[in-house]
């Protein structure tokens, strides 16, 4: 993560193997931010529609940086 990540910023986050065949990219606004220590925070993305058809959820918490990014 380069840029700072703010609520409302439009995001993409990254699902791993643990998805299984749901693991990739999915679109979202940032929504809520909850400090866990001075360098890292929990990113409670809500999902765009279609990430919300294919997994079946609404929202979800992104905690490791590398897993979140900001899109224009």
């Amino acid at each position: 993560m380069t840029e700072t990540i703010k609520i409302h910023d439009s995001v993409r986050i990254y699902l791993g193997a643990k998805f299984g065949e749901k693991e990739g990219w999915y679109n979202g606004i940032v929504v809520r931010i909850d400090p866990y220590s001075d360098h890292r925070s929990f990113y409670w993305v809500k999902l765009d529609d279609e990430a919300q058809k294919t997994l079946n959820i609404r929202e979800i918490s992104v905690f490791n940086p590398k897993y979140i990014q900001k899109t224009p």
